[in-house]
């Protein structure tokens, strides 16, 4: 048996944990604000993960050696995406938000993943404070666990560059800097920048500061929680139209994101992906618009703003949902729930499969097809006019074969516990997606109670959501037998 270096593991956790618990200030200060009674139920949250994160960092994890080796890269990650999440299930319990251990975990999973489901019916109804810890765990999760503990322990040197892999162990994600540290602050600073600007626009739009907060944690993050039982229903235009662009971006490379920023915009127009999710989008987009507009006879610009905000929401994996039109068409559901599995950009806050895989897929299969008739000809797979390495393909058709296993896997369960066979599948698609509510077909959507679901369905869920956000590897390296062999 391998030796494993648990005292770094529960140190890194640990630290987060910390960080978590300080993060815990915004929800009391804003409880404080509007006075919702919850302050002090927070504050004792907060004291609870401090504790749980002083234990594991100065307890567990004392006399750390911080030589960080590719297996504790896996367990940090793997660790780290459980840990945090049950800590972060305490502000329910405590403030009664919701009465059972599952349903608050079940809260907290959905937030640090991004995913978006949701077993609070009437959020309106819950403290203020409690919907900011909601939307917070939605922004912390939005890049990664991981890259916040890289960000924040700049010990770790070169072990920084196993967890980033760890982070991202099934696409290739580009640096912004050579120093692996500075290249993920960069990618905090974007991120932290995109969001300052887009709750500025809300407030400007007319939303309330909180309802502003609230929306851009969840817009940036591709999360989807929402403030109110029916979705985005009563908000304005304005506001969907400002949301629909932000959706839009928040699907897109973070490292790409970042020339927005330097004026090179023409690396967007180089960048084969970008330009595939920008033509889906807007082919997805004009196609719904005219389903939508012959099904309800209206031709209106308002069916198309609604097709505009619907796409951004799937294709991103927001989840963002409106009132819709009367009529819902079939084409409109199978467009849903392809660009479900498709998901946006590799790198981007977004889930699903990533267009980057699905495109290496394409090359690969195009190429296999002219070897069956030319067999002698060599052929390489090239994106943005670089080869791809052939071991990246190999995880390519690992992890496929792996989210397929999962999908149908979850839905077995899901059905063992009660759901229909087309409501388990769209359900644990949406889930592993980290889309989470969104029209997946007719009979689902914003009506659908994640409360109702039985005690299997929900950890069956959760399981699905840290898989998804996980891209699978880093979960199942650590239960392999072969992970756990010397060498």
């Amino acid at each position: 048996m391998r030796k494993l270096n648990y005292r770094l593991v529960a140190r890194l956790a640990g630290l987060l944990t910390l960080t978590m618990a300080g993060g815990m200030v915004l929800p009391v200060a804003v409880s404080f604000y509007y006075g919702d009674g919850a302050q002090y139920a927070l504050i004792f949250a907060a004291l609870l993960m401090t504790a749980v994160g002083l234990f594991l960092r100065n307890l567990v994890g004392r006399h750390a050696t911080y030589d960080l080796r590719e297996r504790e890269s896996f367990w940090i990650t793997s660790v780290v995406w459980i840990t945090v999440p049950l800590c972060g299930a305490l502000p329910y319990l405590m403030t009664g938000t919701l009465g059972s251990f599952t349903d608050a975990a079940f809260e907290s999973v959905s937030g640090f993943t991004t995913t978006g489901s949701s077993v609070i019916v009437h959020p309106e109804a819950i403290p203020q404070s409690v919907l900011m810890w909601r939307s917070m765990t939605q922004w912390i999760g939005g890049l990664g666990l991981i890259l916040l503990v890289v960000a924040l322990l700049r010990r770790l040197s070169g072990g920084s560059l196993k967890l980033y892999a760890a982070e991202f162990s099934g696409t290739q994600q580009k640096k912004l800097h050579p120093h692996i540290a500075k290249s993920v602050m960069r990618m905090w600073f974007i991120y932290s920048l995109i969001t300052v600007v887009l709750i500025t626009l809300l407030a400007l739009a007319g939303n309330g500061w909180l309802d502003s907060v609230c929306l851009a944690l969840s817009t940036v993050s591709t999360g989807g929680f929402m403030t109110a039982q029916y979705g985005l229903a009563g908000y304005s235009e304005l506001t969907l139209n400002i949301l629909t662009v932000f959706m839009f971006l928040s699907g897109v490379n973070v490292a790409l994101l970042y020339n927005l920023f330097t004026l090179k915009w023409r690396r967007f127009k180089l960048n084969h992906e970008f330009v595939l999710y920008a033509v889906i989008f807007l082919l997805a987009a004009l196609s719904c618009y005219v389903a939508f507009s012959i099904a309800n006879g209206d031709f209106t610009i308002k069916n198309l703003e609604f097709s505009l905000f619907h796409i951004a929401s799937t294709v991103s994996t927001c989840g963002f949902y409106t009132e819709g039109p009367v009529v819902w068409p079939f084409w409109a559901s199978v467009v849903t729930f392809v660009l479900i599995l498709s998901g946006a950009c590799a790198g981007s806050t977004g889930g699903g499969i990533k267009l980057r895989r699905l495109m290496v897929l394409f090359l690969y299969m195009r190429n296999y097809m002219t070897r069956m008739v030319h067999p002698h000809v060599v052929f390489t797979i090239k994106i943005d006019h670089k080869v791809v390495p052939g071991d990246y393909v190999n995880k390519i058709f690992g992890f496929l074969f792996l989210y397929i296993c999962f999908i149908i896997g979850g839905a077995f369960l899901l059905t063992m516990s009660g759901s229909s066979i087309a409501d388990a599948f769209c359900l644990a698609s949406a889930n592993i997606s980290n889309l989470g509510p969104s029209p997946l077909i007719n009979s689902l959507g914003a009506n659908l109670e994640y409360a109702s679901l039985p005690l299997l369905s929900k950890w069956t869920l959760m399981g699905l959501m840290l898989a998804g956000r996980l891209e699978i590897f880093a979960l199942l390296a650590i239960v392999s037998p072969a992970y756990w062999r010397r060498k």
